[in-house]
């Protein structure tokens, strides 16, 4: 049985705090867990789990603590609204000192503050092979419960930065920069590219008109219909898909 303290040291990573403090956040089901083994098991330190998942992937899981918990457990523990099978406690990922951004494909997000939306643009980052995201400080935080969720396991394969972003972009003169932006050029328009930056802003402010300003191109999908806007990680789609 988990004592008090374990289920609330649990508990409190799910605030930013917390995994700040601890450098520990939390993976949650199958998919991701084992996801993260198969990566060789990227910091993973300990994991709770109910018996049926253990008695299946207790082979893969070399030296990691591993504890046997009930579904009722795994209810208190979780950071979900349905707990599945599985509960990781992972260290914060290692990131490069310097992203070096030459001869490669990178993105920018200004102001992405929907974790859901941060999480699936970075599984879309690694559908896509790219792999540098820098973040604006207000954007959501990667390790946010609903972030790791929503990248199904790319997060053990994108780096992601935290960036005061104007100065930094600045920084990058050697390295065009393409900003989303509804006056933009098509991206019919474009050939592929095998260098760049590439700002995706907010929804409903779109991209800070400061970095706008310094932007090489902008660039637009073509709207047909009478939308407003699309979700940003629907729009990191299609430009890579065009981009790439």
């Amino acid at each position: 049985m988990l004592s008090k303290s374990q289920v609330k040291y649990i508990q409190s990573l799910g605030h930013k705090k917390s995994r700040d403090e601890e450098r520990m956040f939390i993976a949650e089901g199958p998919k991701i867990v084992e996801d993260f083994l198969w990566n060789g098991s990227v910091g993973i330190k300990q994991i709770y789990a109910v018996k049926n998942w253990l008695d299946g992937n207790n082979k893969n899981t070399g030296d990691i603590d591993l504890i046997e918990i009930t579904e009722q457990e795994l209810e208190r523990l979780s950071l979900l609204k349905t707990p599945n099978q599985v509960l990781a406690l992972v260290e914060k990922f290692e990131l490069p000192n310097e992203n070096d951004l030459k001869n490669k494909l990178s993105i920018v997000l200004d102001t992405i503050q929907d974790p859901g939306n941060l999480g699936t643009i970075i599984r879309i980052a690694d559908w896509f092979g790219v792999k540098d995201i820098i973040c604006s400080n207000d954007c959501a935080d990667m390790y946010n419960s609903k972030v790791v969720q929503a990248t199904m396991g790319s997060i053990a394969r994108v780096n992601v930065f935290y960036k005061e972003l104007l100065p930094w972009l600045k920084e990058q003169d050697s390295i065009k920069i393409y900003a989303t932006a509804l006056n933009g050029n098509a991206i019919n328009d474009f050939g592929k590219i095998r260098e760049g930056i590439i700002v995706i802003g907010n929804e409903s402010k779109g991209i800070n008109d400061s970095i706008l300003e310094i932007a090489d191109e902008k660039i637009s999908i073509p709207r047909i219909g009478d939308a407003e806007s699309l979700n940003a990680a629907v729009a990191t789609g299609i430009i890579l898909s065009h981009l790439v």
